[in-house]
């Protein structure tokens, strides 16, 4: 059936998408397609569906299982992207390359650390700090939220801060690009670059139930066609290869999909984390040019063999494989309010807690492997800045990365100051917007 059958006008104001729905809820709810359902999901944004509609739609899908499906999560990101505040990219390409740093397999470009959030396990704000620790070597796009299910959401931590927070709702996508001229480090508020959200807001919060949203937001960067690198968390083991696959479809290529053996969203500092990996490999059916210098390096026939395949490498990592020991989740924060975690952020950027505190391992072992997957650890040679002392450490660990020489890194951005440094920048550029 073609996609216009689907979807009727109920008024002038409203669409319907009961032939959607029906078919949705019928025994052959299969040949209703991934871009049928992001169609729809699309009239959400622009508050083109009723309520009622709405409700029975995210119902449905979590129902049925297709908000577990990687081509309809792919999808539905995507028209979530296409509705967000645009950014102008080529003033942001051009921010960009006045700061960026290439160095090994890292080109310079944007990167991101971010969970699906609903682990119930409330730990500390791993990811976000993560991501500041990492703005000292890469440009960060960290896109986050206020709470949702736990205490302290990235942007309730952020606003925390004392003695002066950052204005994150003064970062829009017009004043994006001049963020990135003054600092490596950016955060996007969601509902600044997702106003459509705010038209399902009360009907997620009536529901009850995680809805596709929820595994929307780590694929919803508006930035998301500029993302060079990122590691993802998922809650739930079984959500791995699934968020993994919808990554790929979505075109990402370094990228390792996490969860904790502790049903974590993030790499776990208590023992197991299982991992999938995108990897870009050449294309053994290609048979255009090998040199990138060539000026047919592509090819413009979209039947023909892509140059590299992404494929999805699988293994574990332990908190061995970065040098560290393990803590229990208990030993990281539980349960505590953004007020005290921006306390330990900042005392953690301030080189202010001791080695081999919990909290602090906990945020080596995941900024290490934002600095993995981006390509940084691969280069052999170390010219950080103050206080390097530029042995890199090359052992390989678990899936062919040097975990121990992010760990070496992220450390170096503590002690040096760097990334207070860069936590700095960006609260002074988003008090001048």
């Amino acid at each position: 059936m073609a996609l216009r059958k689907r979807f009727r006008s109920e008024s002038p104001q409203l669409a319907s998408i009961s032939p959607a729905l029906k078919m949705l809820t019928g025994p052959n709810h299969d040949v209703v397609t991934a871009d049928e359902i992001a169609a729809a999901l699309a009239l959400i944004f622009e508050n083109q569906i009723s309520a009622v509609q709405c409700s029975s739609l995210l119902t449905v899908l979590h129902t049925i299982e297709r908000d577990r499906d990687p081509k309809t999560i792919a999808k539905c990101a995507e028209s979530m992207r296409a509705a967000a505040a645009q950014v102008d990219r080529t003033a942001l390409r051009e921010a960009l390359r006045s700061r960026r740093r290439a160095e090994g397999g890292y080109r310079g470009g944007l990167c991101d650390i971010v969970g699906t959030g609903g682990d119930g396990h409330a730990t500390y704000n791993v990811s976000t700090t993560a991501a500041i620790l990492a703005s000292s070597l890469l440009l960060l796009s960290k896109h986050g939220n206020r709470a949702s299910s736990s205490g302290s959401g990235s942007a309730d931590l952020l606003q925390a801060i004392k003695p002066s927070a950052p204005k994150i709702e003064a970062v829009t996508a017009q004043c994006l690009p001049l963020v990135y001229r003054k600092s490596n480090f950016a955060f996007l508020f969601a509902p600044k670059f997702h106003p459509g959200m705010r038209h399902v807001a009360s009907i997620r919060k009536d529901l009850g139930f995680r809805t596709i949203f929820n595994l929307l937001g780590p694929l919803t960067n508006p930035v998301e066609e500029m993302i060079e690198a990122r590691v993802v968390g998922v809650a739930e083991r079984a959500l791995g290869p699934i968020f993994a696959e919808a990554l790929r479809l979505s075109g990402a290529k370094k990228t390792m999909v996490v969860c904790g053996a502790e049903n974590l969203d993030e790499i776990s500092c208590a023992g197991k984390t299982f991992c999938w990996r995108l990897v870009e490999r050449p294309n053994p059916q290609f048979r255009g040019p090998k040199d990138v210098e060539d000026e047919n390096y592509t090819t413009s026939d979209d039947e023909a063999p892509s140059r590299t395949l992404v494929e999805i490498e699988h293994f574990e990592l332990e908190p061995s494989d970065f040098g560290l020991s393990r803590h229990a989740l208990s030993e990281v924060s539980p349960g505590k309010l953004q007020q005290e975690n921006a306390v330990t952020l900042m005392q953690l950027l301030k080189n202010q807690i001791p080695d081999g505190a919990p909290v602090l391992d906990y945020v080596l072992i995941n900024t290490a492997a934002l600095f993995a997957i981006s390509g940084v650890c691969d280069a052999n040679t170390s010219d950080m800045g103050h206080g390097d002392d530029g042995k890199v450490i090359r052992e390989m660990g678990p899936g062919g990365s040097r975990w121990k020489e992010g760990v070496r890194r992220a450390r170096w951005a503590v002690e040096s100051g760097q990334a207070l440094s860069s936590l700095e920048s960006f609260i002074n550029v988003t008090h001048i917007l």
